[in-house]
């Protein structure tokens, strides 16, 4: 039954394939979320810098409404991509159970022909 051992082979790829995909979304999650916090840093030293922190004040600093808005956008990717990440949770766990299902058949495949030649061999001898 070579085809049960290619498609627990499959499955194998598959689920390690998605927890590749679940970590590299966890990697981007923390670099977005790194990369919003330098941001917001940047933010409160230029209004610090100006002694202005009203976003509506004709004075506002430029820089620091444009790196309001560029951290707003991080923080909107990265909400995106935690819905990503609880898809590809989901998509993971029934990659496993796939996995755990064609390991069975392979097991219980191998355990009937172990049987067969075991009784086979005893005919013989």
């Amino acid at each position: 039954m070579k085809s049960r051992e290619n498609l627990v082979r499959l499955k194998q790829f598959q689920v390690n394939e998605k927890r590749r995909q679940l970590m590299q979304l966890d990697s981007m999650i923390a670099e977005f979320d790194r990369m919003a916090n330098e941001l917001e840093m940047q933010i409160v030293a230029e209004e610090k810098k100006a002694g202005i922190t009203d976003l509506n004040h004709f004075a506002y600093p430029t820089f620091a409404k444009a790196a309001r808005q560029r951290r707003d956008n991080l923080k909107n990717s990265q909400h995106d991509l935690a819905q990503q990440r609880a898809a590809a949770e989901s998509l993971l766990s029934e990659a496993e159970a796939e996995l755990s299902k064609a390991e069975m058949l392979e097991s219980r495949d191998r355990t009937t022909r172990e049987a067969e030649t075991g009784g086979r061999s005893a005919m013989i001898g």
